[in-house]
C-alpha cells in the first residue's frame, strides 16, 4: 500500500528531451531499465511535529520515494518513515537529519545490490513451476493453464477483462464446477512492485489444490465454498517492474495533459475516490486517476464482483509491507457496523499466523492502523455489501521493504495460509 514520491517521472522525461533528438527518445525510454547503484532507504522517526515537519521539507526540495508512510503528507510525529533517496541526495539528506538530531538509521545501504540478492533460491529443476521463487508474468500464465489442466474438475480459468496493455486478466476459480455457493474472492499484486503479494495467491492455489483430500480443514472448506483468485491485479505494472523499474507501482495507462504515466489502482475505486488531498497529480504514485473506475483494471474488477455478490461473502487482498491486517475503513475514522466482529477475526487470526514463526502482526482500521486512504479496493467491496473485507500487508517491517529475499517466500506463504484458512471457516460458518 505504500507509495513513492511525486515529479520523477517528469523530471527524468524532461532531461531526456534536453539532451536527447526527439526520435531518439522514444527509444531510448523503451530500452534501459532504471538502475538503483547505491540509492539508501532511510529510517526517520520524527520525536514531534516540528521534526514531521523537516521530513516534509526535506521532501519538497529533493526527491523522496515513500515506502512508509504513503505519502509525504500522512508523516506525523512518532511514526516511523521510510523513504529512498538517491545516492546523489542522500549526503545532503543524512546531514539536514544529524543537524536536527533526528533519529534515523539506514535500512539499505545500496538498494540496487539488495535488488540482485533478493533472488537467493536456486530453481530446483528447470521448467517446473517454483514457490520458493519470484515468477514473471510469463510464468504466472503458463501456471494458470498448468493449473487446470492438472486439475481439471476443480480448477477453472475466468477471462475477466483485459489491462491498457492488453494483458489478460485471470481469475481462478477453486472449487466444485458450476454450483453456486459461498464464495471468497482474494487479489493480490495491485500494487506492482509488492512482488511477495502475487507470491501467495499462487501458493494458496497450490496448497488448495495439493492437500483437498489430505487435509481436512482444506477438504471441508472446498467441499463447500468457492474461491476466485486474481494472482495479479496490476499486471502491466508487474511486468514493468520486471522489466524496466523495480519500484514501479502503478498501472501503466497514458495520463491526459501529462507525460507521467500510471494511476494508483488502489486508489481508483468508487469509495470516497476524492476525499484525501493530494492523490490528484498525476505523477504522483499514489495518483487516484481521472475518476472512479477510470481504469481497465478497475473496471474488470469491480464488473466481475457485482455480478458475483450474492456469493461473495469475504473479499481479501494482500500487499507488502509492514505485517499488519487491516480492515474498513480507510477514508474515514468512523467504525464500520459490524467492527466488533471485523476486529475478532483479525485478532485470532493474527495470532494464528504468529503460531508458526512468530511473526508478529497488528490489526485495525486502515485509517487508524496505517493511514487514511481513499478509493482503496477494501472499502468498495465492503460498502457495495460483501461485510468481512481485509487487506493483509505481508513481510516484512522494513528490513528489506519490497525486496524480501526469495529464501522469505515460503515461510510467509505459510504462515499466512493458516490465517487466511481461519478466516475461510469463520466465513464458512458465521455468514448467510
Amino acid at each position: 500500500m505504500h507509495k513513492t514520491a511525486r515529479g520523477s517521472q517528469g523530471r527524468q522525461i524532461r532531461i531526456m528531451m534536453l539532451i536527447l533528438p526527439m526520435g531518439l527518445i522514444a527509444t531510448t525510454l523503451a530500452i534501459a531499465p532504471v538502475r538503483f547503484d547505491r540509492e539508501k532507504v532511510f529510517r526517520v522517526k520524527p520525536q514531534d511535529e516540528k521534526q514531521a515537519d523537516i521530513i516534509k521539507d526535506l521532501a519538497k526540495t529533493n526527491e523522496l520515494d515513500f515506502w512508509y508512510p504513503g505519502a509525504t503528507h500522512h508523516v506525523a510525529a512518532n511514526m516511523t518513515v521510510d523513504f529512498r533517496v538517491s545516492e546523489k541526495e542522500s549526503q545532503a539528506i543524512q546531514s539536514a537529519l544529524d543537524q536536527n538530531k533526528m533519529h534515523y538509521e539506514i535500512l539499505i545501504h545500496d538498494l540496487q545490490e539488495e535488488i540482485e540478492k533478493q533472488f537467493d533460491v536456486k530453481e530446483d529443476i528447470p521448467g517446473r513451476h517454483s514457490y520458493a521463487k519470484y515468477n514473471n508474468w510469463e510464468k504466472i500464465v503458463a501456471w494458470t493453464e498448468k493449473m487446470m489442466d492438472k486439475h481439471p474438475e476443480m480448477v477453472s480459468r475466468i477471462k475477466i477483462g483485459s489491462t491498457v496493455e492488453d494483458n489478460p486478466l485471470y481469475v481462478l476459480k477453486i472449487g466444485k464446477k458450476n454450483e453456486r455457493r459461498k464464495a471468497i474472492f482474494m487479489d493480490c499484486g495491485i500494487h506492482a512492485r509488492e512482488w511477495v503479494s502475487p507470491a501467495f495467491c499462487q501458493w494458496f492455489v497450490y496448497q488448495a489444490t495439493k492437500t483437498y483430500g489430505r487435509n481436512k480443514i482444506m477438504t471441508k472448506l472446498l467441499d463447500r465454498m468457492n474461491f476466485y483468485i486474481l494472482p495479479v491485479f496490476n499486471v502491466d505494472g508487474y511486468i514493468w517492474s520486471w522489466t524496466k523499474n523495480r519500484m514501479w507501482r502503478k498501472n501503466r495507462s497514458k495520463n491526459q495533459n501529462s507525460k507521467c504515466i500510471g494511476t494508483d489502482l488502489n486508489r481508483n475505486f468508487n469509495a470516497s475516490w476524492d476525499s484525501i488531498p493530494n492523490t490528484n497529480d498525476p505523477c504522483a504514485d499514489n495518483y487516484r486517476g481521472s475518476a472512479p473506475e477510470s481504469e481497465k483494471e478497475t473496471k474488470a474488477f469491480t464488473d466481475f464482483i457485482r455480478s458475483h455478490l450474492n456469493e461473495i461473502k469475504a473479499y481479501i487482498t494482500f500487499h507488502s509491507y509492514s505485517q499488519m491486517l487491516l480492515f474498513p475503513y480507510g477514508y474515514t475514522s468512523k467504525l464500520p457496523p459490524n467492527h466488533e466482529d471485523l476486529a475478532k477475526v483479525a485478532k485470532i487470526g493474527t495470532d494464528v499466523l504468529s503460531t508458526r514463526y512468530e511473526t508478529r502482526y497488528i490489526y485495525g482500521p486502515i485509517e487508524s492502523t496505517i493511514y487514511p486512504t481513499s478509493g482503496s479496493s477494501l472499502d468498495w467491496a465492503y460498502d457495495l455489501g460483501i461485510k468481512h473485507t481485509f487487506a493483509f500487508e505481508l513481510r516484512d517491517k522494513g528490513k528489506f521493504g519490497f525486496l524480501l529475499p526469495e529464501s522469505r517466500i515460503k515461510p510467509t506463504c505459510r504462515e499466512t495460509m493458516l490465517a487466511v484458512k481461519f478466516i475461510s471457516k469463520y466465513i464458512l460458518k458465521h455468514t448467510p
